[in-house]
């Protein structure tokens, strides 16, 4: 625009201020907040087509396929053309099939004009028409303007297809027992949605038109339903022991859910489920790890115990908030992710500024916000509504900056609005997955470079892991918004006063109390950091509680100290021995460096305990995972734990190559702590688990392993270094259970090829 206008009026835009240049991806380490489907949404799973398949896309949250690569779904087209360019493509390409997504939305709109196109053109293709009830991209709203309960239904659908000479249709839900017998059309096959890709390579070989109607109830619309109780709310809640589980990301790969969350621990990245924002769709126990359980019963625990208690005393010496001058406009930016209350916070900012009699504007951004997109909203305050001339925030004219999500506030957007001479900036330094994290497990997820971008531009910056601290203090991720709120009242850069807020979240009428005791949490932080993270403390997981190791001796030790739990003293001692003779050499041919070390010392232990059956059973009767539950949920529950034996009763699966996962109740768990304790067999001729092809596999690695670092030993120099840790390094990268570890296991030894080849 601007060269544009240069070449017409090059005074006019001599006189405009210019644009501050800001690097997006390089301010924001490389992550990007891409809009994605919602936690426990169909398209997770309906969008997924079969090797050696295409696909096109259409109008709908089934759209943003197209960002995800390993989906291989070309393109969209407007609504009602879905197909239509296939039937001009299709002459001229050798390609014999590809399917075609639409939405329920669409397909009552115009996509069965489509349909009817292409089958009087006789191309080969699948339509899949994903039944979810609601226009869920823009709000909701019901289909046509007309609920589609007692309406239409999948059944009807499937006739008035048949009726248009499709000639094979498969009907796919997660709910297969709600259909009555009869009410299909003959030749109408029903299936499970586990069973989509057998189910969607038999179109393929059909001349023709087929389709594949696909039944789930949209995530979003089933979340807000049930808050409304219209809706069922089923009574379980999966968790993941952060011991057992390998980090591996088979469980993303597989569900593709949003809510399956990165978490760092002392022995590496593993995996939590966010249960602020699941959506109770349960397509992660698909993952091929028997680090999953289900809760059944139990309730999210909202506080810490005696933490309520203790609000009010802390409270008692921290003074009442300075309220920010309005004299001239003061402008405020809340940036985060959409669906997570960002927008709540402009309208309570909003209604105090009004109860206190102060003029205000605020500017919603959304777009795909609420498929966890990024969103802002632009908030003006002043005494004179007069001054408010525009209600977007200017560049470098953010009085504050609210950021909700590092993400979305070091984007090239909120860096602009940012100023060294003016702005505060108050941000949750917890980085949320973007959508690249399913199919990138090892996405580096620390916020210091955000936080640098942040610092340089920012006048005054402030972070906070407000997510971490509001989930202990007040159970429920959602209350970080309000926190963090509080954090930049209490710093006196908030242009209305305290009552009026707490009069504002009470007008507002959802969470009312969680609010205003998220509000107060924020002050505290501000005035008393170290007290609020003493009170959050005993609701932390141990590996959110705890220092990691910071030294190589400690390394050790806390990992030797895991191998005599593992197996006994002697495993610990040859542990030991090999990272000591490791320091020693690298000491002599690179001093000063220790890199090496740490290498061998964490991924030598890798090796060293890897999860048979003996370890999986100690690790869910050792007392840590039952820690890990009473520090997340609360109430009177049971427990289902799922696990796929590699048994000759449980035959692999011939298209996965993976045996079933079965689920098994509570009684499992002492049969669990007798397995834990026949680990003296491990290795042993006496041991029944260790000679599977596979257990041979991990001990041979660790035989592997071995020698390969005797041989960067011998010829370790500085000019090797590098790449000796590189290598010494490899076994980051083997992770998971069975075919799944087999897998990586392939790609990090093609990986250790290159390397030595260099």
């Amino acid at each position: 625009l601007r060269s544009w206008l240069d070449r017409r009026a090059p005074g006019l835009v001599a006189r405009a201020p210019s644009r501050t240049s800001v690097d997006q991806a390089a301010a924001s380490g490389g992550l990007v907040r891409l809009p994605s489907f919602c936690s426990g949404c169909p398209h997770n799973s309906s969008t997924v087509v079969p090797d050696g398949s295409l696909a096109l896309g259409g109008i709908g949250c089934h759209g943003m396929v197209v960002w995800l690569p390993e989906r291989r779904t070309l393109s969209v087209t407007h609504m009602g053309g879905e197909g239509a360019n296939w039937i001009g493509q299709a002459p001229f390409t050798e390609t014999p099939h590809i399917f075609q997504n639409m939405g329920d939305g669409t397909y009552f709109h115009s996509g069965l004009l489509a349909i009817r196109a292409a089958v009087t053109a006789g191309v080969n293709i699948t339509y899949k028409i994903l039944v979810n009830g609601a226009v869920a991209m823009t709000g909701g709203q019901p289909i046509e303007g007309e609920p589609i309960e007692g309406e239409v239904t999948t059944p009807e659908i499937a006739r008035q297809l048949a009726a248009e000479g499709v000639r094979r249709i498969a009907v796919v839900s997660d709910d297969i027992e709600k259909y009555g017998r009869g009410i299909f059309p003959p030749g109408v096959s029903v299936h499970h949605r586990d069973q989509i890709d057998t189910v969607q390579r038999e179109p393929r070989e059909v001349e023709g038109v087929s389709a594949l109607v696909y039944d789930q109830t949209c995530a979003a619309e089933a979340r807000r339903l049930r808050k409304r109780g219209e809706f069922p709310d089923p009574d379980r809640r999966i968790v993941i022991n952060e011991l057992v589980c390998e980090g591996c990301g088979d469980c993303s790969v597989q569900s593709n859910c949003i809510s399956i969350e990165p978490i760092e621990t002392e022995l590496g990245r593993k995996r939590r489920i966010n249960q602020s924002s699941c959506n109770k769709d349960y397509s992660c126990l698909k993952g091929y790890c028997p680090s999953f359980v289900s809760v059944l019963g139990g309730r999210v625990r909202r506080a810490a115990g005696g933490v309520d208690a203790d609000l009010g005393a802390l409270l008692a010496g921290v003074p009442d908030p300075v309220v920010a001058d309005t004299q001239r406009p003061f402008d405020i930016l809340v940036g985060g992710i959409g669906g997570t209350g960002v927008v709540t916070v402009g309208a309570l900012l909003g209604m105090a500024a009004h109860l206190e009699g102060k003029g205000s504007s605020t500017l919603d951004v959304t777009g795909l916000a609420q498929k966890n997109g990024p969103v802002t909203s632009h908030v003006r305050i002043a005494d004179d509504p007069d001054s408010l001339f525009a209600s977007r925030i200017s560049e470098g004219r953010a009085d504050l900056v609210l950021g909700c999500d590092i993400v979305v506030c070091a984007g090239a957007d909120a860096l602009s609005k940012m100023s060294k001479d003016r702005t505060t900036a108050v941000v949750n330094t917890h980085v949320a997955p973007t959508s690249a994290f399913a199919s990138q497990p090892d996405l580096d997820f620390s916020p210091r470079g955000m936080q640098a971008a942040i610092s340089t531009r920012a006048e005054e910056p402030h972070f906070v892991d407000a997510t971490r601290l509001a989930t202990a203090l007040l159970g429920d991720a959602i209350a970080a918004n309000l926190f963090l709120l509080g954090y930049a009242l209490q710093r006196g850069r908030v242009p209305v006063g305290l009552a009026a807020l707490h009069r504002a979240i009470e007008l507002n009428g959802r969470a009312v109390e969680m609010n205003q005791r998220a509000l107060a949490w924020g002050r505290l932080a501000a005035h008393d950091l170290a007290a609020v993270e003493a009170a959050a403390r005993p609701a932390l997981r141990a590996s959110q509680a705890g220092d990691p190791a910071r030294t190589l001796e400690e390394t050790v030790e806390r990992r030797a100290e895991f191998l005599v739990g593992y197996q006994g003293e002697k495993l610990a001692r040859r542990y030991r021995a090999l990272v000591l003779r490791v320091a020693r050499r690298e000491n002599e041919a690179v001093p000063g460096r220790e890199e090496l070390s740490l290498a061998v010392a964490r991924y030598y232990f890798k090796l060293l305990a890897y999860k048979d059956e003996y370890e999986v059973a100690r690790l869910y009767t050792n007392g840590e995972f039952t820690r890990q539950l009473e520090a997340e949920f609360e109430g009177d529950y049971r427990l289902q734990i799922h696990l796929a034996p590699p048994w000759s009763l449980n035959p692999r699966d011939r298209a996965t190559g993976r045996h079933r996962k079965w689920t098994l109740g509570a009684w499992m768990f002492p049969v669990l702590r007798v397995l834990a304790r026949g680990r003296f067999l491990r290795g042993t001729p006496f041991d029944p688990c260790g000679w599977t092809a596979h257990r041979r596999l991990e001990r041979r690695l660790i035989r592997e392993y071995e020698a390969r670092v005797e041989e960067l030993l011998a010829g370790l120099s500085p000019d090797s270094f590098d790449v000796a840790v590189e290598i010494a390094r490899m076994p980051e990268h083997i992770r998971g259970f069975d075919t799944v570890k087999e897998e990586q296991l392939a790609q990090a030894r093609e990986k250790a090829t290159e390397l030595l080849a260099a």
